[in-house]
């Protein structure tokens, strides 16, 4: 998120908001988070102009980006956000397929639906209901994979001597023919070296977790108390037997927003300092966006009033939105405070050992394989985590002195799928 997450980053004297196109800035981030021994970095993105008259939101490109990133870099992931409801299988699969090469095996797929009716409007279409993005999605994935997969392992020959480059007998078309895609393939690039990209998804709906339990190998979500996250977890790993998928097929990963200081009171100052900085109009329009509520000024010290049946756009943030409102019975002012930092995403005031804390009483209470660090204000704030809490997490054995393997699914502990193709082969094998 450019220069931080809290939204009011950018007008922290901590932050450079005019690095926000500037891919030197971006490389130092991915170098500090490489030297602390992190697995991957997650971009965001979206396909509408935000409000950028009280917001940073000038956003690079991230397939773009990440591949800028893999020059400089070594061992970390790459995790881009695409949607699948305004591209096509083909450019996406070529497009990760290739970033997997540039990076010699470190991509990652954020795979989202676009819920929001300013994306339709950027593409001048109207905005599909929710369980038909999810339709959608799946078979765009299973194409996307196919497509992956229409190259057999050992298909590049390099024979200079014999003059094949490759076995086209191990080059497959697809023939795929469905409700929303007919593509014939093959791919136009060889099978990607971690086998297809990490797949990582972020929905918390009906809809979205029967999607991760079907496909996703890491899960993006935000949850507000441990209780909440220990059941969907619980919920999620459940689903996956269903799908032939064992427990640790899938990692769930929440969102979390450490704000770092020397001491507890220099947490809060800066949390304070964040909070002063926050443009209510902003809030109130970000707050009406995810509650479908028409907000003013004048409901800013009232509690949040009813909110309409639920819509088509993103379901889970609404309900968790909702549900925070009315638990710790807040007014409309404090509740865009608490959003602030993370948009839903829980946020930790303290010392690196409290972050410590924080993290390993999730971890072992059954509420996460891992954690999404979202830093207030960047770089400063990734550069504290790094320098001060990895070193705490480090010395309570909770994290890596060095990375286990060279590419992204080797760190996250996940196999390399096999080829289809070999699995078909075995078969028919006398």
């Amino acid at each position: 998120m450019g220069v931080g997450h809290h939204e009011a980053a950018w007008r922290h004297p901590r932050t450079e908001p005019a690095r926000l196109t500037d891919v030197r800035h971006y490389q130092e981030l991915a170098t500090i988070a490489e030297r602390g021994g992190l697995d991957s970095l997650f971009l965001a993105d979206g396909l509408a102009l935000g409000n950028v008259r009280h917001n940073a939101l000038d956003r690079l490109e991230p397939l773009t980006l990440l591949s800028a990133l893999a020059s400089v870099t070594t061992h970390i992931g790459l995790i881009a956000t695409v949607s699948t409801t305004y591209n096509e299988p083909f450019h996406v699969a070529r497009k990760f397929a290739s970033l997997d090469h540039i990076s010699g095996g470190r991509a990652g797929w954020n795979i989202v639906t676009s819920a929001g009716e300013p994306e339709a409007r950027t593409f001048g279409v109207r905005r599909p209901p929710h369980a038909e993005r999810y339709a959608r999605a799946d078979e765009f994935l299973h194409v996307v994979r196919e497509l992956w997969h229409s190259w057999e392992d050992d298909a590049v020959l390099h024979d200079r001597t014999g003059g094949h480059y490759a076995d086209t007998g191990k080059i497959h078309v697809i023939e795929h023919v469905g409700a929303h895609f007919a593509v014939r393939g093959p791919l136009n690039i060889s099978r990607p070296p971690q086998g297809h990209p990490l797949l990582v998804q972020a929905g918390s709906s009906e809809d979205g977790k029967a999607f991760a339990a079907r496909h996703a190998e890491a899960v993006f979500t935000a949850q507000q108390t441990l209780r909440e996250a220990q059941h969907f977890y619980a919920d999620l790993k459940r689903r996956l037997a269903a799908h032939g998928r064992r427990h640790e097929d899938l990692l769930v990963l929440p969102g979390i927003s450490p704000i770092i200081g020397s001491t507890e009171r220099e947490a809060l100052r800066l949390e304070k300092e964040l909070e002063d900085l926050i443009i209510p109009v902003y809030g109130l329009a970000q707050l009406s966006h995810m509650t479908g509520l028409e907000l003013t000024e004048d409901t800013l010290d009232e509690p949040l009033p009813d909110v309409p049946p639920e819509n088509e756009g993103a379901q889970s943030r609404r309900r968790l939105v909702v549900d925070l409102a009315r638990r710790d019975r807040l007014t409309v002012r404090q509740l865009i405070a608490r959003l602030a930092g993370g948009r839903g995403h829980r946020v930790v005031a303290g010392t690196p050992e409290q972050i410590a804390d924080e993290l390993q009483e999730w971890f072992f209470a059954g509420a996460a394989d891992g954690f999404n660090i979202m830093p207030p204000l960047l770089p400063s704030g990734l550069s504290d985590f790094v320098d001060h809490v990895v070193p705490e997490l480090r010395v309570r054995g909770l994290f890596r002195h060095e990375y286990e393997g060279r590419t992204l699914r080797e760190n996250y502990g996940l196999a390399r799928p096999p080829s289809p193709h070999a699995r078909r082969e075995a078969a028919v094998a006398p």
